[in-house]
């Protein structure tokens, strides 16, 4: 089967073909949790600062109040695991960042969503699984099935996609007619491109993380995917060593030399804000860009950027990851916790949440003709999302361990000079898989 006929049958697995209804039981399906609070572990991220502004509306339609607990990335992991540990913790609904669901799956910290899906005074029969784009609810929700986090058989869904992302490229479009360049296709146009735009422009070329830990590796991903390269080869043996992973790690060695002045330091935050500030010509990372871009209050070129589809190296390939939502085991109200998210990405959910610059989860979004005015780049996310890589990187409960502590660490002194490319990567090779041995993927 097609990946995305794959997707569809374990969508029609989950909610079941025709959920039974009741009109006074969908009509009512809120009555019975009123007046209870649903406390959501949030990051701070543009997506759910838009989502911020949707919860009145949420309360007034259900009577369920919510109170959200909104915390950096990192520190919000911190206390996830600690709540969820607890025999009844405060959270109901948890953000995860993708590379989490493993993790939190194999520990049992949350609720498989199938059973809340069948069962009819919960479910919402116009829900509609099959309008979610495939990439994201696989990528975000999926646990179990080939690899331990691909569609196919075994895959349970855990999570919503809320939040999810691809890679893009956006570029200052006056600066690029200014020099008569055109947007680069190819890796080979992208990097010729570096010198010549740090040379004529005096700015930095392509804005980029380099932090080290989770975001030095991202930023690495998002070249050695293109590239043909990946962390581990079919039968878990590391080879993110091998000379495409040398290839990407000196590609992006340069982008840091010639990009805006800080790039080792830069997370997320610093990375988005150096190009929306000017220091940039050039943006290759999760589309999370699209709102804050329009936003006058963080962004000085709005009106001057245009996007294009993340270049091709030996082959199409683009970021798989972002945000989701799941329910902890030890919810106090996980009935109520799952009506906000059904909520939150349903439909006329989504469409709302992207109006105030969050990011579609839903193909309907993505073809909705007053958000597409408001946002045209969605005519090119649309195109983008054929090359979203599931497999982007390895979602297994060891990922966060070796993305942090080993390759994080790797990535980041080739970056900053201390070693060699080559001698950085060879050198977590055997802690890589020591933590693989131990994970039971490579025999002692």
């Amino acid at each position: 089967m097609q990946r995305r006929q794959i997707i569809k049958a374990a969508g029609l697995t989950v909610f079941g073909a025709g959920l039974p209804v009741v009109g006074s039981i969908a009509q009512d399906r809120y009555a019975k949790y009123k007046g209870q609070t649903v406390v959501m572990s949030i990051p701070s991220h543009p997506h759910y600062d838009a989502m911020l502004k949707l919860l009145p509306e949420f309360t007034k339609e259900t009577g369920i109040k919510v109170e959200t607990d909104r915390l950096a990335v990192p520190r919000m992991k911190d206390k996830q695991l600690l709540e969820m540990a607890k025999p009844k913790g405060d959270y109901d609904v948890v953000c995860y960042v993708v590379m989490w669901k493993g993790e939190y799956v194999k520990k049992n910290l949350i609720h498989e969503l199938d059973p809340f899906f069948k069962n009819a005074a919960l479910a919402d029969p116009a829900y509609d699984i099959k309008d979610i784009v495939p990439g994201y609810l696989e990528n975000m929700g999926l646990v179990g099935g080939p690899k331990g986090y691909l569609a196919g058989p075994g895959a349970k869904l855990y999570g919503l996609p809320y939040g999810a992302e691809t890679s893009i490229l956006a570029y200052r479009r006056d600066i690029f007619a200014k020099h008569d360049l055109q947007p680069p296709a190819t890796y080979d146009e992208l990097q010729k491109l570096l010198r010549v735009l740090k040379d004529k422009e005096g700015i930095g070329a392509l804005s980029s993380r380099g932090q080290a830990g989770h975001q030095c590796v991202h930023a690495w991903l998002l070249h050695l995917n293109p590239m043909g390269g990946k962390i581990f080869d079919a039968n878990w043996k590391p080879r993110f060593n091998d000379e495409i992973g040398v290839k990407a790690l000196k590609y992006l060695k340069e982008i840091s030399d010639t990009g805006p002045v800080g790039i080792p330091s830069y997370g997320q935050g610093e990375m988005m804000t150096a190009f929306l500030q000017g220091q940039s010509a050039m943006y290759l990372d999760a589309t999370v860009i699209f709102g804050p871009v329009n936003d006058p209050t963080r962004s000085k070129v709005g009106g001057k950027v245009s996007y294009a589809i993340h270049p091709k190296a030996t082959r199409y390939s683009s970021q798989s990851g972002g945000l989701g939502l799941a329910i902890p085991k030890n919810a106090k109200n996980a009935d109520a916790g799952f009506l906000l998210m059904q909520w939150l990405t349903s439909k006329a959910q989504d469409v709302a949440v992207c109006k105030l610059g969050g990011g579609p989860t839903r193909n309907s979004t993505l073809g909705n003709v007053d958000l597409i005015r408001q946002y045209p780049e969605y005519i090119t996310l649309r195109e983008q999302l054929k090359y979203s890589d599931p497999d982007w990187r390895p979602i297994i409960a060891e990922w966060d361990e070796i993305n942090v502590q080993a390759l994080g660490v790797a990535v980041s002194e080739a970056l900053t000079g201390k070693k060699t490319a080559e001698e950085a990567l060879n050198g977590m090779v055997p802690k890589v898989t020591d933590i693989m041995k131990r994970g039971g993927y490579l025999k002692t």
